[in-house]
């Protein structure tokens, strides 16, 4: 298993799902870990489930006072890792029915907060010569999936920020990549299949089912994969500017 003792990370959406689970799997692998997000109760509770070399730090990523502010408050920290995590899932519905403050506010946090985290901790990274950036991205962000725009055109954009981004900073010595999940069991999908069901007049098992019939293996990936994943990602010296599918095939 990758060691990763001696590093700290940096992981937004970290109070729950995805966040939650890759704040565990590198804490497992050794790193200190900062959980960032906007819901101080939440982050409470995975610090303390995790313990020692476990913070905390309240920030709303898509608000670039708040990332300022985070940054300070880690000013005396070597964060030499940013997980990007950080993300809604949108609305369920037709573009002609999506709202104008629906689609700013999907881009606002999936998008511009990347943007805003990268920025705020790059400097230090590109002054020491090393550190890594891993974005969250998804496999919708390179295939369709109907009535989910916002999301889909936000995670696209993901996409190209990363592999462009890691020609501005590669030749300092830091790597930036993306790892595209396919959907994760939990919560976020239990609503997507529901809204879906009520949007087609289907059942949400039946919405279930054709949405993970798209995928090879048949099935969900879950939130630990998800964290073992970034965890092995850390491990790959070399990779900068890819993007890592974990999807049980669904891109295939």
């Amino acid at each position: 298993m990758t060691d990763l003792g001696g590093r700290t990370a940096v992981i937004t959406g970290g109070g729950s799902g995805l966040g939650a689970a890759i704040a565990t799997a590198l804490h497992e692998a050794g790193a200190e870990v900062v959980v960032v997000g906007r819901d101080p109760s939440k982050l409470d509770a995975i610090v303390d489930r995790l313990g020692t070399k476990a913070r905390r730090v309240v920030c709303d990523v898509a608000d670039p006072s708040s990332v300022d502010r985070l940054r300070d408050a880690l000013a005396d920290t070597e964060i030499s890792i940013l997980v990007n995590n950080a993300g809604i899932a949108g609305p369920v519905a037709a573009l002609t029915d999506i709202s104008v403050e629906q689609w700013d506010e999907v881009f606002d946090i999936n998008v511009r907060g990347t943007f805003l985290m990268c920025r705020a901790f790059l400097p230090a990274m590109t002054a020491r010569g090393s550190g890594d950036v891993i974005n969250i991205a998804s496999v919708s962000g390179k295939r369709p999936l109907a009535h989910r725009t916002p999301y889909t055109a936000s995670k696209m954009a993901v996409l190209g920020l990363t592999s462009t981004l890691a020609f501005e900073v590669g030749p300092a010595g830091v790597s930036v990549n993306t790892l595209s999940p396919g959907p994760v069991a939990g919560p976020r999908m239990e609503r997507n299949f529901r809204l879906e069901a009520e949007r087609s007049g289907s059942t949400v098992d039946d919405a279930e089912a054709a949405f993970v019939s798209r995928a090879a293996l048949g099935r969900m990936v879950t939130e630990e994969e998800v964290g073992g994943a970034v965890v092995a990602m850390l491990g790959m010296s070399g990779m900068c500017g890819a993007d890592i599918d974990l999807s049980a095939g669904m891109v295939a």
